[in-house]
């Protein structure tokens, strides 16, 4: 028989494989160190993360404020103004960002290695 706690781990492990597919794309990390502690309107972050598209942006931009990693503040003035910050809960994202790119730092030799030895692997495959 399933508990209430059960039930709840399950949703949580589900809805953490859908977060982490959301941010866990080639721009979504990126948004999130760019923002850090600081609030950027739309055309300062996309100046700050360099080759997104204007159509990415929007869509990495919304999908981050569906999860609640970013809130996004519309100003009805003429044009319309509109900011970025991330929330309480993205900025601890941000700290596990920040882990996983200095554990890519530290072991930078070593992937780098892992991924020669498997191309040579595999190109002597292919013959």
């Amino acid at each position: 028989m399933e508990t209430e706690q059960d039930g709840d781990a399950t949703r949580a492990d589900s809805l953490a494989r859908e977060i982490f597919s959301g941010v866990a794309n080639k721009w979504a990390p990126l948004i999130i160190d760019v923002l850090g502690a600081r609030t950027l309107r739309f055309t300062e972050l996309r100046a700050e993360v360099e080759g997104i598209s204007h159509k990415m942006l929007t869509q990495t931009l919304r999908g981050l404020e569906r999860d609640g990693v970013v809130h996004r503040t519309v100003y009805a003035t003429v044009p319309p103004r509109v900011d970025y910050r991330l929330t309480e809960a993205g900025a601890a994202l941000r700290d596990t960002v920040n882990g996983m790119c200095a554990w890519a730092r530290r072991h930078l030799g070593e992937i780098e290695a892992a991924r020669r030895r498997f191309a040579e692997r595999e190109h002597g495959a292919a013959r």
